[in-house]
């Protein structure tokens, strides 16, 4: 029986809902950034190059975006190691978790902290009556690396654990027969094929923390200054709106991300040329 639709025609949706809300937003993100007063040229992109105020936001969007997203890594990494090596129902009931609580996130998430982990916060106050604590800033850097952690974890399990999943059993036992501890696995055969997906899952979990707007809004409003805040300030929350430099910051982030990517791709093309070696 012949097909009805060519199996490309398929694609025409998609690629309709690509086009209206990922290309033609970031085409006119482009074209605006380089309009000044009426004219073309780089000014929005030289005053962002001399502000320190927007240095200052670039920074601290980098700094807490890649020190959660290493943190969220690493305890992702752990925890699909834990669950490859647990099964019945505590396995399906902590995957059932991690799909809800990757849901869990803008300003439910950050209410959920406030109460946690606020000036009077359940958990603040108990830590503090307990002396472990002097005293904790939930609406500080090192607040905010906290809460972005929390909901980097659900997103890197979810993205590892299949990678976790294709290490077979027959390699370890194969490994052990060669006379090769635990260590030697994972630094030889575990790590080298897990690489790709653990760069993978980093670059995402990158521009996850870069892109979060709602849950840091709702946390800090505009007291802290981050990339994500400041362009919605230009466009929404100042008297004077200047959407054009907005644009110019946000075209700087893409940036920033394409540059990410660009380095895992890196990453991910010397992994395979060393394990075809």
């Amino acid at each position: 029986m012949k097909r009805l639709l060519p199996a490309w025609l398929w694609l025409v949706p998609f690629a309709l809902v690509f086009v209206a809300f990922q290309l033609a937003p970031l085409g006119w993100i482009a074209i605006s950034a380089f309009h000044v007063e009426g004219a073309w040229g780089l000014g929005h992109f030289r005053e962002i190059a001399g502000s320190t105020f927007f240095r200052q936001a670039i920074g601290r969007s980098l700094e807490i975006s890649l020190i959660s997203s290493l943190l969220g890594l690493i305890i992702a990494t752990l925890a699909c190691h834990s669950l490859t090596r647990t099964s019945g129902p505590l396995r399906r009931w902590m995957i059932a978790f991690t799909n809800m609580t990757s849901n869990f996130a803008g300003v439910p998430l950050a209410f959920a902290f406030i109460i946690l982990m606020g000036a009077n916060g359940v958990l603040t106050i108990a830590l503090q009556r307990l002396g472990l604590i002097d005293s904790f800033s939930l609406y500080s850097r090192n607040g905010l690396i906290v809460i972005y952690t929390w909901f980097q974890i659900p997103l890197g399990i979810l993205l590892l654990f299949p990678a976790f999943e294709g290490l077979r059993a027959e390699w370890r036992d194969a490994a052990s027969l060669l006379g090769a501890g635990r260590i030697a696995y994972w630094r030889h055969i575990g790590l080298p094929i897990l690489r790709p997906a653990l760069a993978g899952t980093l670059t995402i979990l990158i521009a996850n923390a870069m892109g979060a707007y709602a849950t840091v809004y709702a946390l800090v409003n505009t007291s802290y200054n981050l990339m994500t805040i400041r362009i919605a300030n230009l466009v929404s929350g100042d008297l004077f709106l200047q959407p054009n430099l907005a644009s110019a910051l946000a075209l700087v982030l893409v940036g920033l991300l394409a540059m990410v990517t660009l380095i895992q791709q890196w990453i991910v093309r010397r992994s395979h040329y060393v394990a075809e070696r």
